[in-house]
């Protein structure tokens, strides 16, 4: 196992009706900025829910944060931070808007003159503005980690950002928020924490036994949890189950002492940017690909996630490997998301080229857990998943 370090601040408040807590979590004499999403929050009853436990602070609204959180949007925000000199942020919704609430806690203090350098110049947040979240659509584990992915659509890139100074002080999950939830955003949640543990344990062998162990255990409970929540959003086991999941899936645990890939996240965002395929989508369209392509140095590791996580005890390691990957593709089908750029979009042709000519003027030499993936090997990923 590799050396690490390992600290996370957030505070979880977990189950039902924990949303009036917010009025003891939030720092007294706060200016609280809520930030929202398209208004679904309006017609589920957690907007209610906010405002009473919020009536005893100073706080306003911004609704209209976006899918894939818009980085013009996002500074118009800023401008009213700056302008009502809030002191606390309130993110109320789903990943798009804890990763725009991050994004604003990181810009709110920062000294350059423009907050897109960042992510572009990948600047670690070591300071930000204070926030809490509130999570209405569980997904992406933002409510309890330091990073976030921020669109900019006028140049069509999708880049990420992070730091210790990201954390929320504060997360309410209340898996009840799941019954209101669209199957199609259902389907994106699990699919979408099932490639982050992916990507964090389908690597190679540190020996790191109970790391392995806790990242199977969750892609076991993702499996079996899946099918009922799909099938009935208002069964609360499922919801809480799926909920927690989803958190534990990215909030730097699993992660600890051993290597990780994002290889299938830095390819899936620029699909993402160029489409606007949804996230979970385009990971689901080069899971495949990635670990046909990188079967020599990853058998091992998917053998044994075909035997541990899938049951499957017959063949050599290789065709345990590949029968794995068959399963992953098989589960993503179960939740209905196709698994192929050109079931998205007829226009796929040149796709490859041009994502692998980003990242090399990017200077992205070498991705993957090794740092070897090229950008000509990730043009061939992107080929293969045509």
């Amino acid at each position: 196992m590799n050396n690490f370090q390992y600290k996370n601040p957030t505070k979880i408040l977990f189950g039902k009706n924990q949303i009036k807590n917010l009025t003891s979590e939030i720092p007294a004499g706060s200016k609280v900025l809520m930030l929202y999403g398209g208004g679904s929050i309006k017609t589920n009853g957690i907007y209610e829910q906010v405002t009473k436990a919020l009536s005893n602070f100073n706080f306003i609204e911004f609704g209209g944060i976006p899918a894939n959180p818009e980085y013009s949007v996002l500074m118009e925000a800023l401008k009213i931070i700056k302008k009502e000199k809030i002191t606390f942020l309130l993110a109320v919704g789903g990943g798009s808007v804890i990763d725009g609430t991050k994004f604003l806690a990181s810009a709110a203090l920062y000294s350059g003159l423009d907050p897109w350098n960042i992510l572009v110049n990948g600047e670690r947040t070591f300071k930000g503005m204070p926030f809490g979240t509130v999570l209405t659509l569980p997904a992406t584990g933002t409510e309890m980690n330091s990073g976030a992915v921020i669109t900019k659509t006028e140049t069509k890139e999708k880049l990420g950002m992070g730091g210790p100074g990201l954390f929320p002080q504060f997360s309410i999950l209340d898996p009840e928020v799941v019954k209101s939830i669209p199957k199609r955003q259902l389907a994106n949640g699990l699919a979408d924490s099932f490639t982050h543990v992916l990507e964090q344990y389908m690597t190679y062998s540190v020996d790191a036994k109970l790391q392995d162990r806790f990242a199977e255990s969750i892609l076991q409970t993702i499996i079996e949890v899946a099918p009922a929540i799909l099938k009935d959003a208002t069964d609360y086991n499922a919801a809480a189950n799926f909920m927690w999941s989803c958190t534990m899936a990215l909030n730097g645990l699993i992660q600890q002492g051993v290597p990780s890939d994002w290889a299938i996240h830095m390819i899936g965002h620029e699909l993402t940017a160029l489409y606007g395929i949804d996230h979970a989508r385009t990971l689901a369209i080069i899971t495949e690909s990635h670990y046909k392509y990188n079967l020599a140095s990853k058998k091992e590791k998917l053998a044994q996630y075909a035997q541990r996580v899938w049951n499957i005890t017959e063949g050599t390691v290789e065709e345990k490997a590949l029968e794995g990957i068959a399963k992953t593709t098989e589960f993503f089908h179960s939740l209905g998301l196709k698994t192929k750029l050109a079931e998205y979009t007829e226009d796929y042709k040149g796709t490859a080229e041009e994502i692998s000519k980003r990242f090399t003027d990017r200077g992205w030499t070498g991705i993957g857990e090794h740092g070897k993936l090229t950008p000509s090997d990730v043009e061939k990923i992107v080929e293969m998943s045509y």
